[in-house]
């Protein structure tokens, strides 16, 4: 790939530090690849069913095809008015059209936001004010959960009537452009020239955290970059290898470890709407999957289909190596530990080369890493202390927390390592262990929620004088979350109150969030501090159904 003959004139200063991706941004990887292999398949949308019902065909876009569609769809927002800085809410379940229009912003200069379709409209519409989003991007069957009322800030709507997957459509929908109505208002318009800049705003996911609301986790172009030539390095892609994507792409397991690594690599896509355990065989065999990203609960419901058929899979990344049901199925495991913030895989396994059953690898060159004892000091082998990785702040970290300069001071210690709230354990060989999580998370079937977050919802119901949220674990999902109440009402009005805090739930928060189980107390476990003790409320759990 070359780089643009001219360099950002910063390079001229005085003791300038050279930019690792100076002079480039993510127009210029796209763009060269499509150059390098104009007529080679990148993406392949595998779609579950046709807008009529019927079984969804697959299509495929060459590098050049895709390129095409991205221009096209940057024009597009043109003629809505979006410039550079400006940024875009996309709303969408996994499609052609949410790449197009995260590499369309990327060509503008504009700022993708990229939301969880499972989010309640009180999310979304804190989504969209926080980020002062201009319009967004999303779906018929997700029309009913927009916040369209006047404190989002949207100017625009924009509608895909079918993304290969059946989904109920609300009778009325708002005032929208329909794809090809907003592919058609772009038509003939000129794209203006922009200039490459690395540390260009280039895309933000919202990430649950401890505090009340989730954070805005921001990505500049060159975290793009580092993510796509990191991932791959990790991931041993080659131009011939086939990556499939079923997880959502906003999250940063899909976009980072499998786009972006492919995109860099110059290999290909398969992507689906979502992960489907009946599917996911046929669609893996008959495109000659090579690679995938793996979550327990997927792996599990794909183990659960019984044997695999011959398959062309050399590889899953996921939490753990060597998992036994992966083993099982024919697919040596690569362990990694990430986070949205930490761009890549802060700590990674090596493909090819051996490491302890379930360990997550060694530490990455590319980054630094602490792990400390609660008074600071150095955690000795075989033991467990809190996880601290320090990268550069937009490039191999996030640039910052959108909007908020207080949680993005409070997330680093004094010597500039991020403090990611978990806990590793050291082994004797180097390698590490993924022990628990200091912060108050939980893992439900994939996704990271916070227990504030659903706590804060639960607190404005009425009769309710404080609340705590714990994980029930779960074969499948790994934990549920599972609410404990004190009350300031009688108990014969308790299972009224139980009705009401499930409703709210439902209505504040994304189905995975809603609690499964709600028991009213008397009293809540206190600790130290007057600390609510939820080691004490996880004792009288009881089992998931």
């Amino acid at each position: 790939m070359s780089a643009p003959a001219s360099l950002p004139a910063s390079l001229a200063q005085h003791h300038a530090t050279v930019h690792p991706y100076a002079g480039l941004d993510f127009n210029w990887l796209l763009d060269s690849r499509s150059s390098a292999h104009p007529d080679k398949t990148f993406l392949t949308w595998e779609p579950f069913q046709q807008a009529d019902g019927s079984e969804g065909q697959a299509k495929a876009y060459t590098y050049a095809a895709f390129r095409d569609h991205v221009l096209a769809t940057a024009r597009a927002l043109l003629a809505q008015g979006v410039k550079a800085g400006d940024t875009v809410l996309i709303h969408l379940d996994n499609c052609p059209e949410f790449l197009f229009a995260w590499c369309a912003c990327a060509r503008l200069g504009a700022v993708a936001v990229t939301t969880n379709t499972r989010s309640a409209p009180d999310e979304l519409d804190y989504f969209a004010s926080h980020s002062q989003a201009v319009g967004v991007i999303s779906q018929t069957g997700l029309a009913d959960r927009l916040p369209l009322g006047a404190s989002s800030g949207l100017g625009w709507v924009v509608l895909l009537d079918d993304i290969g997957q059946q989904q109920t459509v609300p009778a009325q929908l708002p005032a929208h452009l329909t794809w090809a109505q907003f592919i058609a208002r772009g038509e003939g318009r000129e794209l203006p020239a922009l200039p490459a800049d690395p540390e260009r705003s280039m895309s933000v996911q919202y990430t649950s955290g401890t505090t009340s609301r989730p954070k805005g986790v921001l990505f500049t172009h060159a975290n793009a970059l580092f993510s796509g030539r990191q991932n791959a390095l990790h991931e041993g892609l080659q131009a011939d290898d086939v990556h499939m994507i079923q997880m959502p792409l906003f999250h940063l397991n899909a976009l980072g470890y499998s786009f972006l690594a492919s995109l860099w690599a110059g290999a290909s896509i398969v992507l689906q709407p979502r992960f489907s355990a009946s599917r996911f065989w046929p669609v893996a065999v008959r495109n000659r999957c090579t690679w995938g990203s793996m979550v327990p609960f997927c792996l599990r419901a794909i183990h659960a289909q019984g044997p695999a058929p011959q398959h062309h899979f050399r590889m899953w990344g996921m939490g753990a190596r060597d998992v036994p049901m992966a083993l099982e199925l024919g697919v040596q495991t690569l362990s990694w530990y990430g986070m949205t913030e930490t761009i890549s895989h802060a700590i990674c396994s090596m493909p090819g080369l051996p490491s302890p059953l379930g360990s997550i690898g060694w530490a990455s060159p590319a980054y630094d890493i602490r792990v400390l004892n609660d008074d600071g000091t150095p955690t000795a082998m075989g033991q467990t202390g809190h996880l601290r990785v320090r990268g550069r702040r937009g490039v191999s970290l996030f640039k910052e927390y959108l909007n908020n300069p207080e949680a993005t001071a409070s997330s680093f210690d004094e010597h500039g390592f991020f403090i990611t709230g978990d806990r590793i354990t050291l082994l004797p060989n180097g390698c590490m262990q993924f022990a628990d999580r200091d912060k108050d998370m939980l893992k439900v079937g994939g996704e990271n929620v916070a227990a504030s977050e659903i706590e804060r919802v639960i607190a404005t119901v009425p009769g309710v004088a404080e609340a705590a949220i714990v994980g029930l674990k779960d074969p499948l999902r790994d934990e549920l979350p599972v609410a404990f109440v004190l009350s300031t009402l009688p108990q014969a009005e308790h299972a009224d109150l139980i009705e009401r805090v499930l409703s709210t739930c439902r209505a504040k928060l994304a189905d995975f969030k809603v609690p499964v189980q709600v028991h009213v107390v008397d009293e809540l476990p206190r600790g130290t501090l007057e600390k609510v003790s939820k080691v004490t409320l996880r004792q009288r759990l009881q089992p998931a159904a």
